[in-house]
């Protein structure tokens, strides 16, 4: 069982990080946000080793109605024993166009943050990838290939949740056209 102070680090770190990740990020309604945590990390341990459902559920208490309140799905990332696989809803795989596939992450095979989700999410149904609008990467889990293809690094001034490094990205439009083009300062 987490001390009640370390649940609140945890929670108080995702709020500053979140916020300032989704004020940067600048995203719709509709758009897909990914989460790659490692509950393991967050509480100091090496990835993969120490899943923890309540270091999740701190990040998910937060993390959750920051996105619903602006219109914005969660992709929860498994580890790498359900090759990073992501549980999202079903409304989001349908618009998508995603492959359904069949599996239930749990402690073990998917982690805690993506057995939380999908015994959170109201539909939820399994992908092997996504094209994310944004994202965070929670103790190195590696979320790069679920981003769409030109990822911006989003340097925030919380670096850590709990124990865990963060590297959070937004993603923007590819640059086409060469000097001559003229860019669309909005999308940037």
């Amino acid at each position: 069982m987490l001390e009640n102070t370390f649940v609140d680090k945890i929670k108080s770190d995702a709020k500053a990080v979140i916020t300032e990740l989704l004020s940067k990020a600048q995203l719709k309604e509709g758009d897909v946000f990914v989460l790659g945590c490692s509950s393991s990390e967050i509480c100091g341990n090496h990835i993969g080793t120490a899943s923890s459902a309540e270091a999740a559920k701190a990040l998910y208490d937060v993390l959750l109605p920051e996105l619903e309140g602006r219109g914005v799905y969660l992709a929860a990332q498994c580890c790498e024993h359900l090759n990073r696989a992501l549980v999202v809803e079903r409304t989001v795989a349908l618009r998508q166009g995603l492959d359904i596939v069949n599996v239930v992450p749990h402690a073990h095979a998917g982690g805690a943050s993506a057995t939380l989700a999908y015994s959170l999410f109201k539909d939820p149904v399994m992908v092997e990838n996504i094209k994310a609008d944004a994202g965070m990467d929670v103790g190195g889990t590696l979320i790069g290939m679920h981003l769409r293809a030109t990822a911006v690094p989003v340097k925030t001034q919380t670096r850590t949740i709990g124990e865990a490094i963060v590297i959070c990205a937004r993603t923007r439009p590819k640059f086409i056209g060469g000097e001559r083009a003229i860019y669309n300062q909005n999308l940037l």
